[in-house]
């Protein structure tokens, strides 16, 4: 659930919006991360591949490490995207003083987070606060005759890590959540923890859309998004002018690593990834999703 002052979160899935039914190919992406530029970028995406905003939806956490969190979060929502809040917009909705996502006291991500959410929290005007405390924190729809769940980390804790090769009794708790506030799904859509990944659960397939505001720590600068298309979850790359939003964020002083992730495509410290995930990779029991391009 969200931590310090947003208090117990939102038990059993919060505030749930439905979309209905969508046709056509449907954008999921996650982290837009106060990047501005793959913000920018990524609608570019949507508009060159005729996908409309109407069928574009966030997993959450348009603010974070980034430089520009209230143009980034105020560039999409006014696009006319669909997101969910994730534990950042929480976090400053509530107004907090740190991310929630329960980072090890004094671990190198800890002190990293104490910069860029203070950042953050100095440019989110009241108005924009609001709005983004409003979004709900479950979507549901139906494509291609399937039922789709968009959450951000977990059902009841928001920031909940949920990793590629976490045992399928992580997934399984999640689900049971999710359906409890929901009702069935075939398809749960989830974000927060960066790495793009897809694992098949029986009955339930979980697609984790990666983040377009951060690379995937694969040691390339290029982020990622999910499409939804007839034949099934893609993950694409988004290429989009990183050297810029890495000099922005060195301009308003956020240089505590994340900047030189950007160009680099490696996240400046691996204590919030699983062991089997640094550098080697996790390899056990999930499928990657195949990026395009």
């Amino acid at each position: 659930m969200v931590r310090d002052q947003a208090g117990a979160g939102e038990e059993r899935g919060g505030n749930m919006h439905d979309l209905g039914e969508l046709t056509g190919d449907v954008l999921v992406f996650g982290g837009a991360y106060s990047n501005l530029q793959a913000a920018q970028a990524l609608i570019g995406a949507a508009q060159e591949a005729g996908i409309g905003p109407e069928r574009v939806i966030c997993t959450g956490d348009l603010v974070a490490y980034g430089a520009d969190p209230a143009r980034c979060a105020a560039l999409l929502l006014d696009w006319g995207c669909t997101s969910i809040a994730g534990n950042c917009e929480l976090q400053l909705a509530a107004g907090a003083s740190d991310c929630g996502c329960g980072f090890t006291e004094g671990s190198a991500c800890d002190l990293a987070s104490r910069g860029w959410f203070a950042h953050a929290d100095a440019r989110i005007d009241p108005p924009l606060r609001r709005r983004l405390g409003a979004l709900p924190r479950m979507i549901t729809f139906t494509h291609r005759g399937l039922r789709h769940a968009v959450i951000h980390g977990g059902v009841r804790d928001v920031a909940r890590f949920v990793w590629p090769c976490d045992p399928d009794a992580v997934f399984a708790e999640e689900i049971e959540a999710i359906e409890d506030a929901a009702g069935p799904v075939d398809v749960v859509l989830a974000g927060h923890c960066g790495i793009p990944f897809q694992r098949d659960l029986g009955r339930v397939s979980w697609v984790n859309a990666g983040v377009i505001g951060m690379p995937p720590h694969d040691g390339r600068p290029m982020t990622r998004y999910a499409r939804l298309t007839e034949q099934g979850p893609r993950i694409e790359r988004l290429c989009y002018d990183h050297r810029a939003a890495r000099a922005a964020m060195e301009n308003a002083g956020l240089v505590q690593g994340y900047h030189a992730a950007l160009e680099s495509g490696l996240w400046p410290s691996e204590d919030v990834l699983p062991p089997q995930m640094r550098r080697a990779g996790c390899h056990a029991g999930y499928s990657p999703l195949r990026a395009k391009g």
